[in-house]
């Protein structure tokens, strides 16, 4: 249930020194750091162990309250998973963007914010991230048959449909609230966790309000539940793509430039 995040702070970020050479160039291009394998090594981390923490709290907060009888409840599910959003995206997003999601990742390099080369790692780290968390969990409850994998309530049809929208919705957002004044980007956090914790709250019963192919895909391999990741794994990709679409006739074709994160 629940969605990763991104933020990539305009004017929030932390100074520093701009990077000439790294494997994954954020705009604006700044960090703490400089050095190709330093850079590229902190931001890869940095989305690999975001995603480990969104995954095991996210799905752990499911397992959890299926093992002990609804304790956690769905609404404490719904805000596991966007406190655990706000609270990455405060301590990583001034290193990768803070993505956790191979969708925002893909819907940011697609408005230009994020070079073609950097998304294969970015996703690898994502999956990898994902993966392990399951694999954390199997550990410790060895019981459960699924580790908080999305399984459509209804059809499938119904699930991607709901996917798709959630996505779009959550990237637009995204979108809006990483660039612009510093207060926005003070204030990003906050916008985010909400919405991933809103569209949980409403439309984690139906789909499980992924949002995320790899916070899908870890939990559906390490318990076996392969028959509906699919959804998963497109409709959130399709909705990233459309929520970009989307910004861009709202907010105009220019606002996603380089130019305008600087």
């Amino acid at each position: 249930m629940a969605e990763a995040a991104s933020i990539v702070f305009a004017s929030g970020r932390r100074a520093g020194p701009p990077v000439r050479a790294t494997l994954c160039r954020l705009v604006p291009p700044h960090t703490t750091v400089t050095g190709f394998m330093t850079a590229s090594y902190r931001q890869l981390a940095a989305e690999l162990f975001g995603t480990f923490a969104l995954v095991f709290a996210g799905t752990g907060a499911m397992v959890i309250n299926d093992l002990t009888a609804g304790s956690v409840t769905h609404v404490g599910v719904a805000l596991t998973f966007g406190l655990i959003v706000l609270a990455m995206i405060q301590t990583l997003g001034d290193v990768s963007g803070c993505h956790l999601n191979p969708a925002v990742t893909l819907g940011f390099c697609a408005a230009g914010r994020l070079e073609a080369r950097c998304v294969l790692p970015y996703i690898s780290s994502q999956c990898a991230g994902a993966l392990l968390a399951s694999l954390t969990l199997r550990l410790l409850f060895p019981t459960s048959l699924t580790l908080g994998a999305t399984l459509p309530a209804g059809s499938d049809g119904q699930s991607f449909l709901l996917e798709f929208i959630l996505t779009l919705i959550l990237m637009v957002v995204i979108l809006s609230v990483s660039h612009g004044s510093k207060e926005k980007g003070a204030l990003a956090g906050i916008t985010i966790g909400a919405m991933v914790g809103l569209e949980a709250l409403f439309a984690g019963p139906i789909s499980g309000a992924s949002m995320n192919p790899a916070r899908s895909l870890a939990p559906a391999l390490v318990a076996l539940r392969l028959e509906s990741v699919w959804i998963y794994l497109v409709a959130p990709v399709l909705g990233a793509l459309a929520g970009v679409f989307v910004s861009r006739l709202i907010h105009g074709p220019d606002a996603h430039s380089p130019e305008n994160h600087r």
